[in-house]
């Protein structure tokens, strides 16, 4: 059974109040969020975010995949972002996977051959965002000067954030 009339209805009550209509398009913080489709993040409650105040970008696992560096490069380039925050989270579940153990499921599941997809799955979730905020650091020149990139981890058990990367411009 769809919830899609149960969403429709809250966003007839949402239309019904809304009031974001003089909202910019370029974030008011100048801050862009990459954080993962995991559904216990909810990065602007977490971070004290309101409609307008930033770009978030998720995917399966917060990775700086190429369509993350598209949006990315929209948001700083043609909206004018200086801060890009990375942020993953503890119990991940691409964490306890490998691509191979996707590849085989979809295909057992369906008979679907999808081994051409790059899942970007991992096993350490430290060194996953420390390569993921060095991928965006090393756009280099593909980034305006002066955007900091920094690195988070979130704790699904606490709803705390960690540090986990120095400050750093690219």
């Amino acid at each position: 059974m769809s919830v899609l009339p149960e969403l429709l209805q809250a966003n007839a009550a949402f239309a019904a109040a809304f009031d974001g209509r003089d909202l910019a398009r370029p974030p008011r913080r100048g801050l862009a969020v990459l954080t993962c489709m995991d559904a216990r993040l909810d990065p602007e409650r977490f971070l004290g975010l309101e409609p307008g105040d930033a770009h978030v970008v998720r995917n399966a696992g917060a990775r700086a995949s190429d369509d993350a560096i598209r949006s990315i490069l929209i948001s700083t380039w043609l909206l004018g972002t200086r801060e890009i925050l990375v942020i993953h989270h503890t119990d991940c579940g691409l964490a306890t996977t490998t691509d191979d153990e996707i590849v085989r499921t979809v295909r057992d599941a369906s008979g679907a051959d999808v081994s051409d997809v790059r899942f970007l799955t991992f096993s350490d979730p430290d060194a996953c965002l420390s390569e993921d905020v060095d991928r965006i650091r090393g756009l280099g020149d593909r980034l305006p000067v002066g955007v900091q990139v920094r690195g988070l981890v979130y704790d699904v058990e606490t709803g705390a954030l960690r540090g986990a990367e120095p400050d750093q411009s690219a």
